[in-house]
């Protein structure tokens, strides 16, 4: 398994395991195929682009020349935000799993947020009940902070997000704590 940054001649092929992605286990994404088939190639070119300051990036895992698995980092730009960024489009190809592919680029993920500068915290969420991707984030030092309530509209139905969070950068203030708390829920 090779793992690297997308690039834009990758797009198509990051279009077309998204597009699974979303089809294979709705509840686990924000987005649907509905939202994203229509979009145009330029908007996944987009989102692969090589640029070192590109407000994303995605890192994919190969079986040769087989996109197999992606994760993909989005970073803020907003000044006050600017210190983190967020994981999300994690998947894996059904025939792929159970290798370490997942681990593998969660890390890469981590060690691309760790190289750009200023960048202290990733953050993502996971579905309320997805075990094994839970797993998996606990596993790679992500840890939960809370429970958004009915989070996304699923079928019928609503899911929640945990969300969780890694530190990648000691802040150079000593006095900002960065170990995670406890949700206390005001009422």
């Amino acid at each position: 398994m090779n793992i690297e940054r997308l690039r834009p001649d990758h797009a198509s092929a990051y279009r077309a395991l998204m597009l699974e992605a979303y089809a294979r286990d709705p509840d686990a994404f924000t987005a649907s195929v509905e939202e994203r088939g229509p979009l145009p190639l330029s908007w996944w070119v987009a989102r692969v682009s090589e640029d070192a300051d590109a407000r994303e990036l995605v890192i994919g895992g190969f079986e040769g020349v087989h996109l197999a698995g992606v994760a993909g980092l989005s970073f803020e730009s907003r000044p006050k935000l600017r210190h983190k960024a967020t994981l999300f489009g994690m998947y894996v190809h059904a025939s792929a799993r159970k290798r370490g592919l997942g681990r593998r680029l969660v890390h890469a993920a981590l060690h691309s947020a760790r190289e750009r500068s200023g960048i202290k915290v990733v953050q993502l969420t996971v579905t309320e009940g997805n075990r094994a991707a839970h797993a998996l984030y606990e596993a790679c030092g992500f840890v939960a902070f809370g429970v958004e309530p009915l989070a996304v509209a699923c079928g019928a139905g609503y899911s929640g997000k945990v969300h969780m969070w890694i530190a990648v950068e000691r802040p150079s203030n000593a006095s900002i704590a960065i170990a995670p708390r406890e949700v206390v829920p005001r009422g």
